[in-house]
């Protein structure tokens, strides 16, 4: 199984990068992670959301592969438990499922060219998150995801 993770700009906060190489250290063991970062633009004055979007959104469609199945993480998403989130992903595998995209969007979030492009929107909770804090949680959830298929002890 093969978990590919798109984010726009790199993570900034070195506590975040630690814990980012931490969870991807921890997923290795289930699965191949694939990292891949996008340039973000830059917002400044004169330049519309939408625009800075829009260019970031080119960026990250750039990336996507086709047969793989496709996740943005959003606001506007469906939100799921842990519990929830491991038995979606249990069962998108029984149905043939090997490859797996995850597309965090920058500081304005994703455009709607994205949104519409993949195959589910997820969201992390109703709570908001910093773009970086949204990759370290969505990181540690895959792991706990499956350390909860595979009955360890790390889901309490």
């Amino acid at each position: 199984m093969k978990i590919k993770i798109i984010v726009v700009g790199r993570t900034k906060e070195k506590f975040l990068q630690i814990g980012e190489k931490e969870f991807q250290q921890r997923l290795a063991r289930y699965c191949q992670v694939e990292w891949i970062t996008v340039k973000e633009e830059k917002i400044v004055t004169g330049k519309s959301d939408h625009q800075i979007k829009a260019n970031e959104a080119e960026r990250i469609l750039e990336k996507i592969a086709p047969k793989s199945w496709k996740v943005a993480l959003d606001t506007t998403g469906k939100p799921m438990s842990s519990e929830g989130l491991a038995a979606w992903l249990q069962k998108k595998m029984n149905e043939g499922t090997s490859e797996f995209e995850f597309i965090i969007g920058g500081a304005l979030g994703l455009d709607s060219t994205v949104l519409n492009s993949v195959n589910q929107v997820l969201s992390l909770s109703q709570m908001t998150f910093t773009h970086e804090m949204s990759r370290l949680i969505l990181l540690e959830q895959l792991y706990r995801a499956f350390t909860i298929l595979r009955g360890e002890k790390y889901h309490k």
